[in-house]
């Protein structure tokens, strides 16, 4: 019986051997191609509509554009760009502005000190170029938001940042950075994944309004630098293995003034005193935050809610579920956002620009644009309007990294991709193991 047993051991083993070929590494192992995420910072979803832009319109034609895309509350640079980065909500990913600050010392850091205070981007919310590292990838950021920062002790091990006095809208300078993503870093380093920032053309909507014909003009040199991005794609031999996103972090709207324009300006609203706050992040566009003294913020909330009709004011605590900006601990206890077109003071009126953003992301001069090209995106395919938020999982996808926890979903974007061939490599083999298991009990 022991004799009669080997033997059919050894014949099934055989059989094994002989019924399944040895397997091509190689090919088995899905294709992953690799990705370009770009942000065109103050980009809105409207700005090609009333400037000739003939490499985004076929960037569009060659692959996806989205109606617009909505990003999070607050509709500010660092938040948002986070958001890429991590899926999360602002209330969920901690950076809440473009400032560091310290309601104890009253310290405040600018939009560019910021970006290397490590602790105020490492909040528990790990940004893609991490989990791409940890997954067997190599990730690379050129001036993008975050990337000075270090993230539970990794830093995205290809990058830079730029210098503090830099001109963002310098395309000289534009062009030599495209040609270290595209020729070093992706083509030379084989980089899997990079992002990559412009400054522009949010400078130019703040310093001349959305409408100006600087802006128009500064949204033609966007688009050739769209078009000088797909030529180096195209000369470095890219195009059949990278994929490109195109998007912005918020829009751009235009601040009234004038003599019937009724300014907020918070010193002026009876009842209300700056003596009773302990600390404020005020006079930077559309929102705010106060501290109030112990016991002192009833009185402030009481002076200040319904004192202007176009101010709204939030205990953090109340403010609308939609917007997702009350839950994290870095919020101040009140909470102050302004309808489209005016700002907020705190004394005296010291804003000068002309287009603002920070406003509710439901405003529709909040929304980006979105494009996207490459060989896993449809062609020609224009699609609904989605949250930024779903960026996230879909960049994963097109790695083939698993995700962080996040508040996007494949699905709101899927759409956008071609489908996948099916392959019956594991169908296959699962029928021979239910085959040999057959013929196993039958000798025995």
């Amino acid at each position: 019986m022991l004799l009669r047993c080997l033997t059919a051991f050894c014949l099934v083993g055989s059989l094994f051997c002989a019924a399944v070929p040895l397997r091509d590494t190689r090919r088995a192992q899905p294709t992953r191609n690799k990705l370009l995420l770009i942000s065109f910072d103050g980009f809105r979803w409207n700005y090609d509509q009333d400037v000739d832009t003939p490499n985004l319109d076929k960037m569009a034609k060659d692959g996806v554009k989205a109606q617009y895309v909505t990003p999070p509350f607050i509709t500010i640079t660092n938040p948002t760009h986070f958001t890429l980065l991590t899926g999360r909500y602002v209330e969920n990913h901690g950076v809440i502005h473009n400032m560091w600050f310290n309601t104890t010392t009253q310290e405040k850091k600018g939009y560019y000190m910021t970006q290397f205070v490590d602790s105020y981007w490492d909040n528990g919310s790990l940004p893609i170029w991490i989990t791409a590292q940890r997954q067997g990838l190599k990730a690379g950021s050129l001036h993008f938001p975050g990337t000075a920062a270090t993230y539970k002790g990794e830093t995205v091990r290809v990058r830079e940042v730029e210098p503090r006095l830099y001109d963002y809208s310098n395309e000289t300078e534009w062009r030599l950075n495209i040609d270290k993503v595209i020729g070093e870093w992706f083509h030379q380093q084989d980089l899997d994944f990079v992002s990559l920032y412009f400054g522009e053309p949010d400078g130019a909507g703040h310093r001349y309004g959305p409408d100006s014909p600087e802006r128009r003009e500064m949204v033609q040199q966007v688009d050739r630098t769209v078009g000088y991005i797909r030529d180096k794609i195209q000369d470095r031999g890219l195009t059949d293995r990278l994929n490109v996103i195109i998007t912005a972090d918020h829009g751009m709207t235009t601040v009234l003034r004038g003599a019937q324009v009724d300014e907020i300006i918070l010193y002026k609203i009876p009842g209300f005193s700056f003596s009773d706050i302990q600390f404020h992040l005020v006079d930077y566009g559309p929102a705010g935050m106060l501290l109030p003294k112990d016991g002192m913020l009833e009185k402030v909330y009481s002076a200040l809610k319904g004192s202007h009709p176009h101010l709204h004011v939030y205990k953090k605590e109340e403010m609308p579920v939609w917007l997702h900006y009350s839950k994290h601990a870095r919020l101040l206890p009140i909470i102050l956002f302004a309808d489209p077109g005016y700002v907020i003071n705190g004394f005296f009126p010291v804003q000068f620009n002309k287009g603002e953003h920070g406003f509710d992301n439901q405003v529709m001069d909040m929304k980006p644009f979105f494009r996207a090209v490459g060989p896993d995106f449809q062609k020609d395919l224009v699609v609904g309007a989605f949250e930024t938020v779903n960026v996230y999982p879909l960049m994963c996808h097109l790695l083939g990294i698993n995700p962080e926890i996040n508040d996007g979903h494949l699905d709101n974007t899927k759409q956008m991709l071609l489908p996948k061939k099916n392959t019956e490599g594991n169908n296959s083999t699962g029928k021979f193991y239910h085959q040999i298991t057959t013929t196993v009990v039958l000798l025995m």
